[in-house]
């Protein structure tokens, strides 16, 4: 009789399992490549790397080139391991389990707890920690493993070296573009250049309207060094390099001042 009950109990557990569903896997997020809108990047996978599936992108003169968020998500490690390893990296929680490093970073646009979405300058590319020249070492992880790495949804190349096109924020549109300056307002002009007279300021996270783009002074900011000034009205300019619009220089179909 004792038998039997633990047959029949072991046939109704086996039963139950076969019953229950399984637990729905958690859906990755859609992933884009870690560069501005429009920029071209060499990627290169290599079964030695460390991680195996880790991509290093690189292209010319990349040195603090802007990096930005893949996905969105919440920023929940800024670290600077020094001259080891990943050396200045940011992470990023996706959700799901999902997360993805930025390594070798020359240095940081973001802070932990800070909500980032797609385009969001998160740092700008370096050669900290064991790199042994400029480049983005770029990890996407589920639940603390490295994985393949899929853009748009779509495999990385393993293993090999492949260029990537970026389409990450590109939905932001032409004639337009969002502030970023880390928090301080930044300086309004009366004409293309830092040698004309201050007419205002527009705030950090600011849409501004494009009217139209011009060279004028260089300047170095958040985007990199650039000597594009756009008129955001009459008489109103302000430093491109500070304006995130999806191109990586003039914007295309926006005139010419």
């Amino acid at each position: 009789m004792r038998k039997r009950w633990f047959s029949l109990m072991a046939a109704a557990l086996l039963l139950g399992s076969t019953l229950l569903p399984a637990a729905p896997a958690m859906a990755a997020p859609t992933f884009k490549v870690p560069f501005p809108c429009g920029q071209s990047w060499s990627g290169q996978t290599r079964s030695d790397h460390s991680p195996a599936y880790a991509i290093d992108f690189n292209r010319t003169d990349d040195l603090g080139d802007p990096v930005v968020a893949s996905a969105p998500g919440t920023v929940d490690r800024v670290t600077d391991l020094g001259g080891t390893s990943y050396g200045k990296y940011v992470r990023i929680d996706h959700g799901g389990g999902y997360t993805t490093y930025y390594a070798h970073l020359n240095g940081f646009n973001v802070s932990v707890g800070q909500s980032v979405g797609y385009g969001k300058v998160i740092g700008w590319v370096g050669s900290t920690g064991g790199s042994t020249g400029p480049h983005l070492h770029y990890e996407q992880r589920l639940n603390g493993s490295d994985i393949q790495v899929r853009f748009n949804g779509s495999l990385a190349l393993y293993w090999g070296t492949k260029t990537y096109t970026s389409d990450n924020a590109c939905s932001s549109g032409a004639g337009s573009g969002t502030v970023d300056t880390s928090g301080t307002p930044l300086t309004v002009r009366s004409g293309p250049g830092t040698n004309y007279s201050a007419v205002g300021t527009v705030a950090d996270g600011t849409r501004v309207t494009i009217q139209c783009q011009t060279s004028g002074t260089t300047v170095t900011g958040t985007y990199g060094t650039s000597s594009i000034w756009d008129r955001i009205g009459s008489g109103r300019f302000i430093a491109d390099a500070y304006v995130y619009t999806g191109y990586d220089g003039y914007i295309p179909n926006v005139p010419r001042c």
